[in-house]
C-alpha cells in the first residue's frame, strides 16, 4: 500500500494525462452494468455532512430516493434526520459505503479538508458524485478528483450553483459578442469573511485556541478530524468556523473563488494561469488572512488577449470606474469586466452611452436544465454537466494557487518575485518551496493514496 510520501509513478502519469482533458464522455450505469438502475428509475443517493448546506443538498434532490445520511455530528443532522426518516443514519461513511451496496450517487458538503477523501472513495466504487465548492483542499486533490472521474466515467457536479444560471450564459454571450471589446482586466471582490454591516462570517487572522473542552457526546471528533493533522476539539472550528482555518477550509478564496470566478472562466475561456502574486494583511500559520488581493495573469486564447484577473477579499475593492453615475456604490460583492471599448459590471455595460447605443446579441447558448437537474440527469443517461469535475478541477486548481501565494512560509520570498506556474509540469518554475503547498500530508490511516 501506498502512503502519500511515495505516490507511483504511475499516478503521477495518469494525472497528467487526465486531469487537464476539456471533456468527458459519462456513459449510464446500466451500460457499465454498476448499479443496474435503468434511467426511469430513481436514485439512490446518499449524503454526506448534512448540518448546513448538505440539508439543502439533499433536499434539493429529494425526488430521488435518500437512501443514507451520514453527519458526525447528531444535533448539526438532526433536520435531515427528521426530514428523511426513512434513510439509514450513519457517522463514517466508509461504514456507510459498505454496508449500502445499492448507493448509486453521493452527494459531499463536508468542511472542504475532507472533500476529496470522501469523493475519491466514492467515486472508486463507481458513485456518481455531487460535490460541494470548493471541489478540494489542495491542487493536487483537485487534479486527482477530475482524474478520477474522467477513469471511472461517473457522472459529477461541484456545487457551484451560479454557473447554470441565466446571468453566466449571458455574460459569455456578450463578450463573445464583443460588447466591450477585448477584455484584458477583470476584478472580482467579496465582503468575506467580514461583513462591516452584520459582522463577520467566520473568523480569520486569529490565533489558535488554547484551552481544550470537552468533546459534546453528539461529535464524533475523530471522524470530523479525519485527514487533518490531530488538534483538540473547539467551538472555534466546528460547526461552520472552520473555513478560516489552513488545516479544514481554504478561506475567502476558496469559499466564494468557486462560485465568482466561474463565469469569467467561462467568458474569457480561461485555462491555467502563468502566474500569481498576493498581497494582504497579517497572516499567521493557523488562519487565513483578514483581507487579500490576489493576483493571476492569464496568456492569450485563441483571438482573446492576455488577461490579468484581481481577486479582493475581507472588504477591500478594485478602484470605482469613473463611468459609474455619481453616487453610487460598488456593491459588498461584484465582477467588472474592463474591455478596449467598455466595460462590464455586475451583467450591465458602461459607459451609458455604450448600453444605450448597444443592441444586445441573441441567446446563442443552450439554457441549462438546473444544477441539480443536471446532475441527476447525467447519473441517469451520461449527459453533460456544466461544472464536472474536469472543469471545476481547473476552477479550483486556480482557487488553490493563489492561497498558496498567501502563505505566511513564503512572505519573505513572494516579496521578492512572483509564482510562475508551469501548467504542462504542474508546478511552480521558479520557486520550489512553493510545490510543498500543492498537496497536504494526511493523517495516518486519512490519506487518499490508501484508497
Amino acid at each position: 500500500m501506498k502512503t502519500e510520501s511515495n505516490p507511483s509513478s504511475t499516478r503521477r502519469h495518469f494525472l497528467r494525462q487526465t486531469a487537464a482533458a476539456a471533456a468527458f464522455t459519462l456513459v449510464p450505469r446500466h451500460v457499465l452494468g454498476s448499479g443496474l438502475t435503468p434511467p426511469s428509475e430513481k436514485l439512490n443517493i446518499a449524503c454526506v455532512g448534512v448540518g448546513g448546506k448538505g440539508f439543502s443538498d439533499a433536499e434539493a434532490v429529494s425526488s430521488h430516493n435518500i437512501v443514507a445520511l451520514c453527519d458526525v455530528d447528531d444535533q448539526c443532522a438532526a433536520r435531515a434526520f427528521n426530514t428523511f426518516p426513512n434513510a439509514k443514519r450513519y457517522r463514517d461513511r466508509r461504514v456507510m459505503l459498505d454496508k449500502e451496496p445499492q448507493i448509486d450517487a453521493v452527494m459531499v458538503a463536508t468542511p472542504d479538508h475532507c472533500h476529496a477523501l470522501i469523493s475519491l472513495a466514492a467515486m472508486k466504487l463507481g458513485k456518481h458524485v455531487y460535490c460541494q465548492k470548493p471541489l478540494t483542499h489542495t491542487v493536487e486533490e483537485a487534479q486527482l478528483m477530475a482524474a478520477a472521474a474522467v477513469e471511472k466515467k461517473v457522472a459529477t457536479q461541484m456545487g457551484n450553483q451560479g454557473h447554470a444560471s441565466e446571468g453566466t450564459a449571458r455574460i459569455q454571450e456578450l463578450i463573445a459578442a464583443d460588447a466591450i471589446g477585448p477584455v484584458r482586466q477583470v476584478y472580482v471582490w467579496t465582503d468575506r469573511p467580514m461583513n462591516g454591516m452584520f459582522g463577520e462570517y467566520w473568523p480569520q487572522g486569529v490565533s489558535r485556541p488554547g484551552d481544550t473542552p470537552r468533546v459534546p457526546g453528539h461529535l464524533d471528533w475523530d471522524i470530523w478530524l479525519g485527514p487533518a493533522p490531530e488538534r483538540p476539539y473547539h467551538a472555534a472550528y466546528h460547526p461552520f468556523r472552520w473555513r478560516g482555518w489552513w488545516d479544514f477550509g481554504t478561506g475567502a478564496l476558496g469559499d466564494i473563488g468557486c462560485h465568482a470566478l466561474d463565469s469569467v472562466f467561462r467568458a474569457l475561456k480561461l485555462d491555467y494561469p502563468e502566474s500569481v502574486q498576493a498581497a494582504c494583511s497579517r497572516v499567521n500559520n493557523e488562519t487565513y488572512p483578514v483581507a487579500s488581493v490576489v493576483t493571476y495573469k492569464f496568456p492569450a486564447r485563441d483571438t482573446m488577449p492576455p488577461v490579468t484577473l484581481t481577486w479582493y477579499d475581507g472588504g477591500l475593492k478594485p478602484p470605482r470606474p469613473e463611468e459609474l453615475e455619481p453616487g453610487r456604490q460598488l456593491g459588498d460583492g461584484g465582477t467588472l469586466y474592463i474591455g478596449d471599448k467598455g466595460k462590464i459590471l455586475d451583467g450591465h455595460i458602461f459607459p451609458e452611452s455604450r448600453r444605450r447605443d448597444y443592441t444586445p446579441p441573441p441567446k446563442t447558448l443552450p439554457r441549462s436544465i438546473g444544477h441539480y437537474e443536471e446532475w441527476l440527469a447525467a447519473c441517469k443517461t451520461g449527459s453533460p454537466t456544466g461544472s464536472n469535475f474536469v472543469f471545476a478541477g481547473r476552477l479550483t486548481e486556480a482557487v488553490m494557487l493563489g492561497n498558496i501565494a498567501l502563505r505566511v512560509d513564503l512572505r519573505e520570498q513572494l516579496s521578492r518575485q512572483i509564482l510562475v506556474w508551469d501548467a504542462a509540469a504542474r508546478q511552480f518554475s521558479n520557486l520550489p518551496q512553493a510545490n510543498a503547498f500543492l498537496k497536504k500530508p494526511y493523517r495516518p490511516g486519512w490519506s487518499i493514496y490508501d484508497l
